[in-house]
C-alpha cells in the first residue's frame, strides 16, 4: 500500500514536464486485448494531434488496481484516465444501469446508433456528476453463456445451474430470471472455480472466454448473446479541468477515432476467437434468442418502475 501511495503521489506531481503533459490511463485488460488495441490509438492520436504537448502513458492488467479502485483514484485526481465496464461505471453513475438491461439492442447497427447518438451522450455526461467525464464507448461485444457439463440450448437448461455473473445487480437478476443460480465472483477466481465445480458456468464474450482460457474447462458455448454492455473511456473532471479548450479537443477527437478503430479490432478479434474455440472443441449452439429474451423480461419490467431509467429505455428503443 505504501508504494501504491508513493507512486500516486509521483504521478501527480509529474504530470508536466518540460512543458509536456503526461496523461496516465490504467484499465485491468491484457495488451493483446482489442479495447487495449483502441486505446493505443487514442495514444497515438493525442500525440500527433498535439504534436507531442501531450503524451498518454497505459497502464494495462490492472497495476494500479482494479475498476472500481482506479475510478475512485480518478475522482480524486490521482490518476486521468481509465476504461472500465458499463457495469461498473453503473456503481457510480445510475444511468449507465440502462445498458445491462437484457435484449436492449435489437442489433449491433442499433447498438452503435443509440451509443453514438444522444442518448449514448447523455449517459455519457451523467458520469459527469460524480467526477467521472465519459469520453467514448468502446465495444465489448455480447455476453453468452458458457457451461461444463451440459449444454444451454433454452432457458429451462439454466435450472439448478449455478452460472458466474458480475456483481452487478442486473447481471444477477437477469440469471436469476432465466431459471439459474446467479453466483457472483471475482473474474479471477472463475477458472480454478469453474474446475472445482464450484460453479456450473458463466458468460462472457468471444475474447474474453478465449483469453480466460476458461474454454479449456468449458466445453459448450450458447450464443444466446443476452446483454451488450459497452466499456467507457472516461477521464476524471478533475483531470479535465487542468486541460485548456484546446487540450480537451484533442483528447475527444482522439476518443472518437479510437472508438471506431477498436470496431474493427473487436470484430477481426472475435473471428479468431471462434477459430480458435471451434479447434479447442468446443460446441458452440445458436438457440432461438427470443425464449431467453421473453424469460428475462421481468427483468425489464422491474427496471421501469423507476421513471428515469424506463425513459432512457423507452429512448433506445423508439431509435
Amino acid at each position: 500500500m505504501a508504494t501504491t501511495c508513493l507512486l500516486l503521489l509521483l504521478f501527480t506531481s509529474c504530470q508536466d514536464l518540460a512543458g509536456k503533459k503526461v496523461i496516465y490511463l490504467a484499465h485491468t485488460l491484457p495488451t493483446s486485448h482489442p479495447v487495449h488495441q483502441g486505446m493505443e490509438v487514442f495514444a497515438e492520436s493525442v500525440r500527433a494531434s498535439s504534436q507531442g504537448q501531450l503524451d498518454v502513458k497505459i497502464f494495462p492488467d490492472g497495476q494500479l488496481g482494479s475498476e472500481r479502485e482506479v475510478l475512485e483514484l480518478l475522482q480524486i485526481g490521482s490518476i486521468a484516465m481509465t476504461k472500465v465496464s458499463a457495469a461498473t461505471m453503473a456503481n457510480f453513475a445510475p444511468e449507465y444501469q440502462v445498458l445491462g438491461v437484457p435484449y436492449l439492442f435489437r442489433d449491433k447497427d442499433h447498438m452503435f446508433d443509440v451509443l453514438e447518438g444522444p442518448t449514448g451522450k447523455e449517459i455519457l455526461e451523467a458520469g459527469s456528476d460524480y467526477l467521472l467525464k465519459g469520453l467514448c464507448f468502446y465495444d465489448a461485444g455480447s455476453r453468452s453463456f458458457y457451461t461444463v457439463d451440459k449444454p444451454i440450448k433454452t432457458p429451462e437448461d439454466l435450472s439448478g445451474m449455478k452460472i458466474r455473473v458480475m456483481s452487478a445487480q442486473m447481471s444477477v437478476d437477469m440469471v436469476n430470471a432465466m431459471g439459474g443460480s446467479a453466483t457472483p465472483m471475482s473474474y479471477g477466481e472463475l477458472y480454478s472455480a469453474l474446475e472445482q465445480g464450484v460453479v456450473d458456468g458463466a458468460e462472457n464474450n468471444p475474447p474474453s472466454f478465449v483469453t480466460s482460457r476458461h474454454y479449456e474447462i468449458a466445453k459448450y458455448y450458447t450464443l444466446d448473446e443476452h446483454s451488450s454492455v459497452p466499456d467507457v473511456l472516461v477521464m476524471g473532471t478533475e483531470y479535465w479541468g487542468t486541460l485548456d479548450d484546446q487540450q480537451q479537443a484533442w483528447v475527444m477527437t482522439a476518443a472518437r477515432e479510437s472508438a471506431e478503430a477498436q470496431k474493427q479490432f473487436w470484430s477481426d478479434n472475435v473471428e479468431a476467437s471462434m477459430k480458435i474455440l471451434a479447434e479447442a472443441g468446443v460446441e458452440v449452439f445458436r438457440p432461438e434468442k427470443s425464449l431467453f429474451a421473453e424469460s428475462s423480461k421481468s427483468v425489464l419490467i422491474e427496471f421501469g418502475k423507476d421513471e428515469r431509467m424506463r425513459k432512457l429505455v423507452e429512448s433506445i428503443q423508439a431509435q
